[in-house]
This record gives C-alpha cells, structure tokens and sequence, in this order.
C-alpha cells in the first residue's frame, strides 16, 4: 500500500473504523433476520410440498432482481435512511438461505422423522431435535452464501445514505479526477473485502462448532 493511501487512512482512521463496524452490523443484523425468515418460510414450504416450486421460482427471481430497482421501489415506502438499507440487504440475504433451508430439511431422512414421532416426540421437538440438525450444514452454507452477497449490497445501500463503508466507494465515484477519489475507492473497496474474509472465517468457525462431526461435509 503506497504512503498517500496509508497516510489517508490514519488521517481517517477513527472515522473508517466506525464506517466499518456499521457495514459489519448492517450485514449481521440483515443476515440474522433473514435466518429466521428463511428457515419459517422453509419449514412451511416443507409442510405443504406445493409450495416448493413457488418458493424455487421466488428465489431465482429474487437474484435477479437488480438492487436499485428494489430500492427504488422501497423509498416511497421506507425512504431515505438506514431502514431502507436494512430491507434491501435483509430481502437478498433471505433468498439463498430459503433455497438451502429447502433443500436441507427436504434431504432429511423420512424413515428417521417418523422413528423419532414414533418416540413420541411433538412436531416442535421433531424439529428442533431432529430435522433442523440434520438440515444445517445445508443451511450453514446458504447463510455464509448469503453473507458474503450481502456485503456488497450493503454498499449499494449507501446510494440512500445507509451506514457502512459503501460511502467511501461513492464518494471517490463522484470525485473522479480529485486528489482523494481513488483513496476513498480503494479504503472503501479493501475495507469490504477484509470485513467478508472476517465474516466467512467466523461463519466457517461457527460451523466447526454447531455441525457434528458425524454429518460434516
């Protein structure tokens, strides 16, 4: 890194840090909340098999489905603030997680659910104790796909003045031929890429920790 980027970034340092966690924060929020979203939609799609193709066909036009387009139509809503930025990053963060949480919970063995209802276990505990389980890996993989998509729309989502570091890549775009407008590009830029490495490495952690070794890929 040359000396006038390095020098820009201590000169900036406290603000780029707080930047920075916001991205992290905004990403983990909208992540959590599409977990749950993803895996109660998932659930439901897997208690009426008809709703599978729906949920298939919801997903694929999710993705492509351009971001801006979506902001757009989420301002005369939510307009301009973090609340739009929230929505935008959590609808995106939703659609892989869905299509795993499906496709995890549809490969658990039918012989093994019905063994533990046969126990006497409620459909909760089925769930909780037996499908959820068996389906995470599946499920874990979506969310680390789902995390690292995010992270870049995150950065669309400052075109609407949402926190992170997206504002840095902004503002160099609208100071092309400045002195500072490739140093924001590149702060900006860099800065996402180490937060998504930080972010998978934590995720791939995790999994070590919550997948059984048992069932690990």
């Amino acid at each position: 890194m040359s000396a006038p980027v390095w020098d820009f970034i201590v000169e900036r340092r406290g603000t780029i840090a707080f930047n920075t966690y916001q991205h992290a924060l905004l990403v983990a929020e909208a992540v959590a909340l599409a977990t749950v979203i993803g895996i109660a939609l998932a659930v439901l799609v897997t208690r009426r098999p008809s709703l599978s193709g729906v949920a298939t066909i919801v997903s694929a036009i999710g993705l492509t489905l351009p971001s801006f387009a979506l902001i757009g139509l989420l301002l005369p809503v939510t307009s301009i603030g973090p609340t739009t930025a929230l929505v935008a990053v959590t609808f995106y963060a939703v659609l892989p997680i869905l299509r795993n949480a499906v496709t995890g919970l549809q490969g658990v063995d039918a012989d093994l659910v019905e063994s533990a209802r046969g126990m006497g276990l409620s459909e909760v505990a089925v769930l909780w104790r037996v499908q959820l389980p068996l389906a995470w890996p599946v499920i874990h993989a979506g969310i680390r796909t789902s995390t690292q998509m995010s992270m870049g729309v995150a950065a669309i989502a400052a075109l609407v003045l949402g926190p992170g570091l997206g504002v840095y890549i902004y503002t160099g775009l609208t100071q092309i031929g400045g002195v500072n407008a490739v140093r924001y590009a590149v702060v900006g830029t860099v800065g996402i890429v180490i937060v998504a490495l930080l972010a998978d490495l934590f995720l791939l952690l995790l999994g070590r920790l919550t997948i059984s070794r048992g069932i690990r890929a």
